[in-house]
């Protein structure tokens, strides 16, 4: 089976820290409370920054949370699972869009993690769903509801790997909601 896979927020988890570097960039840095939305995933939808701001957020913590962000749990045992049962991991990624140097210091991380498993990697994707298709993925696992939605449309099934349960999006025969590695590989050796 081919599964694609994209990195942040499934593989690393990025969007906490992110979430964490930018409340401190706001309070310390910007010496300010300019939160918007709490719900909002990204930095620039949590906060009324400027775009000088968010530029200078970026400048200074995105390589460090790049580095720093923790493996999700479960994740590595999980993917070098499936790769020994004979699947096809394919990295479906828009990391490296914002930077290119966050490539090559993801690659360097997977190599010094003994995770430098995959198969193929699509960096600085913006329209995954195509990158599906032309991939004939079986399977792609994201955490972005837009990215999902898409996919489905596509007629190709999609994991959206949530943290906590949602309801702003229904499974569906193409959407499967799950939360956490574990039930991950359950689904894909049980129920697909």
């Amino acid at each position: 089976m081919k599964i694609g896979i994209d990195l942040d927020g499934v593989i690393f988890d990025t969007e906490k820290e992110f979430r964490v570097y930018s409340e401190l960039f706001d309070v310390i840095d910007l010496k300010q409370n300019s939160k918007v939305d709490n719900r909002e995933m990204t930095a620039q939808k949590r906060f009324a920054w400027s775009e000088e701001e968010i530029d200078r957020f970026f400048s200074k913590y995105h390589k460090q949370i790049i580095e720093e962000a923790s493996f999700m749990p479960g994740v590595k045992r999980i993917l070098k699972m499936l790769k020994k049962e004979g699947h096809e991991l394919i990295i479906i990624t828009a990391r490296g869009g914002i930077n290119k140097q966050m490539i090559s210091l993801t690659q360097e991380r997977l190599k010094n993690e003994e995770m430098n498993i995959f198969d193929k990697y699509y960096w600085a994707t913006e329209n995954k769903a195509d990158v599906c298709k032309a991939e004939k993925i079986d399977i792609m696992i994201d955490d972005l509801k837009k990215n999902c939605e898409n996919i489905a449309k596509e007629k190709i099934k999609v994991i959206y790997l949530k943290d906590a349960p949602s309801y702003e999006m229904e499974e569906t025969e193409y959407v499967k909601i799950l939360y956490n590695w574990g039930e991950i590989y359950r689904y894909i050796t049980t129920e697909l």
